[in-house]
């Protein structure tokens, strides 16, 4: 049997895609499915019907539809929206779905029934950017809709696509006209700080050698948290720059979305015990490159060549920096590099917050300290799982993991007094032992060692909302999150931000910013603790219920005594969620 003719052709391709699916996986399953099944029945498939359409495939969350005409798919899209918001006006907040929904004109390539090629990638980049109920349009589809379709659209101007070479001129259709307003809002870049900004991309590994990744990613590592001690400097945080890993993205853009006015860019190639590491530093306004710089040695020299690297971006990216300033204190290094690569194997475990990350984490670090019991960023790393199996409830004897997370700390510290890392860890360790004043010394000692520590402000947002102080609380979380804007740990942000309404007694805020940060990271369902409470207080006890159930289907030991304990927020609030996490039948012992 021969195969059909893969073919080519212009088309109006229209892509949509359920805003916040996984927040309403998470708080009920099966009442969402049943609801998108019913929202693709009852409204998608008519409306496609009826403006001429063909849906080439759902995807659980979405649906790719090709049209002829433009304004038959544009006009199509308005229709779905317009059905949606009257059926969403029936329903209480949280049982309504959200559509976004992106419109393109552009070639093709059928194969199978299927589609492919660039039309349907730039549908599918400005669906992602379209307002939650609205249209985001190419100006080629707005080109030929413009005038024949009975709704107005904004201009939003050029806008960076993920994955798409060069900006793009995008207009936005939505029901609401304070949707425009949030729209923009939300889109526009962060300022340039009034200092020299950097943000140090991850390194390629020439090497040749995939298990060698690590090794490039701790080269990256070091350098990074030596330039953030140069209080001069506003250094982007290590896992923001992370988040570009494996993308090609123009420098432009990286400038655009973190705010920084340079980039350094760089590979690692290893060959047995010699290294090579190259680095240029780049302008991200007009792309220019400032300098480049290769740099040759063995790995007994790898925390040298580190700060030689150092130094000279320092003086590429204000000349008239004092070398003095450079002047810091290095990360203890381990005796050997075997407690070394454990260490930077064990990085990307450590800051996921998941019961088996953590585990994996803690595996990786005994080996580095039986390599090197006195190797200081190996123990206050261990001593943060340790921390976050006490604070979690992923291990039975909460007080023994507590005791354990302050004995590696502690080590750490002696060892290494003058690490904001190492101090951020012992204070947080402090901040779950309740020790509330030695905590806040060090975890404000590690910031004026370190005022980019990201991490560091974070957990003085916990502390302060442990305290009930949530308005310094917020200011803390808002500052880490805009040191670190794409950091994957700012879903525990928001899970910050949301216990600091918690502690205000604002449960609908709340419910909502920890109901985002599940939408981050949906695996993170230490979450329901709180959320469960929080959705009771905003009256959404239906909701409150799916989530208490999700709970204790993770935590089947769970009672508001194991709650109370792991917790270190005030008496009162905790009585306060313990009586919230009765009423919904946790047990209390």
């Amino acid at each position: 049997m021969t195969a059909a003719p893969t073919q080519r052709r212009l088309a109006a391709i229209l892509s949509a895609d359920v805003a916040g699916y996984s927040r309403l996986m998470c708080v009920d399953e099966a009442g969402t499915l049943k609801a998108l099944k019913a929202m693709l029945r009852d409204i998608v498939a008519p409306q496609v019907k009826a403006h001429r359409g063909r849906i080439v495939k759902t995807m659980g969350d979405g649906a790719l539809v090709e049209f002829g005409s433009v304004v038959d798919a544009v006009s199509c899209a308005v229709a779905i929206q317009r059905a949606l918001a009257e059926q969403n006006a029936a329903l209480p907040e949280d049982r309504q779905t959200h559509l976004r929904i992106g419109v393109n004109l552009g070639d093709i390539i059928i194969e199978r029934g299927d589609i492919f090629g660039d039309g349907v990638n730039l549908a599918a980049r400005l669906q992602e950017v379209a307002p939650e109920g609205g249209v985001a349009l190419s100006a080629s589809a707005h080109d030929h809709a413009a005038g024949k379709v009975d709704v107005t659209f904004w201009d939003g101007g050029e806008r960076a696509l993920k994955n798409i070479a060069a900006p793009m001129r995008i207009w936005f259709w939505a029901p609401d006209g304070d949707v425009r307003e949030k729209t923009i809002r939300q889109d526009a870049p962060p300022v340039l700080p009034d200092k020299p900004s950097i943000a140090i991309l991850p390194f390629d590994n020439m090497s040749g050698d995939p298990d060698q990744e690590f090794f490039a990613d701790g080269v990256v590592e070091a350098i990074t948290a030596e330039l953030s001690r140069i209080r001069s400097f506003f250094v982007i945080a290590r896992n923001s720059a992370f988040a570009y890993k494996g993308r090609a993205v123009n420098v432009r853009d990286i400038g655009r979305e973190l705010g920084v006015a340079y980039v350094l860019e760089g590979s690692v190639q290893r060959s047995g015990n010699r290294v090579r590491i190259t680095v240029q530093l780049i302008e991200t306004a007009g792309g220019a490159h400032l300098w480049a710089e290769k740099y040759d040695g063995s790995l007994d020299d790898i925390f040298d060549l580190q700060d030689t690297i150092t130094e000279q971006i320092a003086g590429a990216l204000q000349p008239s920096i004092r070398l003095a300033e450079v002047d810091r204190a290095r990360r203890k290094p381990p005796h050997d590099m075997g407690a070394y690569d454990y260490t930077m194997r064990a990085i990307s475990h450590v800051w996921m917050l998941e019961k088996d990350e953590a585990t994996k984490a803690l595996q990786l670090l005994d080996q580095a300290l039986a390599a090197d019991p006195d190797y200081p960023l190996a123990l206050a790393l261990a001593g943060w799982c340790w921390a976050q199996r006490s604070v979690y409830n992923w291990f039975d004897n909460i007080d023994e993991a507590r005791a354990n997370a302050l004995s590696l700390a502690e080590k750490a510290a002696s060892l290494s007094s003058d690490d904001p890392l190492v101090l951020a860890v012992l204070g947080t360790v402090h901040t779950f032992a309740r020790n509330y004043g030695a905590a806040r010394v060090l975890l404000e000692r590690a910031i004026q060692l370190d005022p980019n520590a990201a991490w560091a402000l974070s957990r003085l947002g916990w502390l302060e909302t442990y305290a009930d102080r949530p308005d310094a609380a917020k200011e803390f979380f808002g500052r880490a999150m805009r040191l670190s804007p794409l950091d994957p740990m700012n879903f525990n942000n928001l899970v910050g931000l949301a216990s600091a309404h918690q502690v205000a007694g604002e449960d609908e805020a709340a419910a909502q910013m920890f109901l985002r940060a599940l939408e981050e990271r949906p695996n993170a369902h230490w979450i329901h603790r709180n959320l469960c409470a929080a959705l009771l207080g905003a009256g959404k006890k239906e909701a409150a219920l799916a989530s208490r159930d999700t709970m204790m289907r993770v935590y089947p030991n769970m009672s508001v005594a194991r709650f109370k304990n792991a917790m270190v927020f005030s008496p009162a609030v905790l009585d306060r969620i313990g009586k919230q996490m009765e009423e919904l039948g946790v047990p209390p012992e």
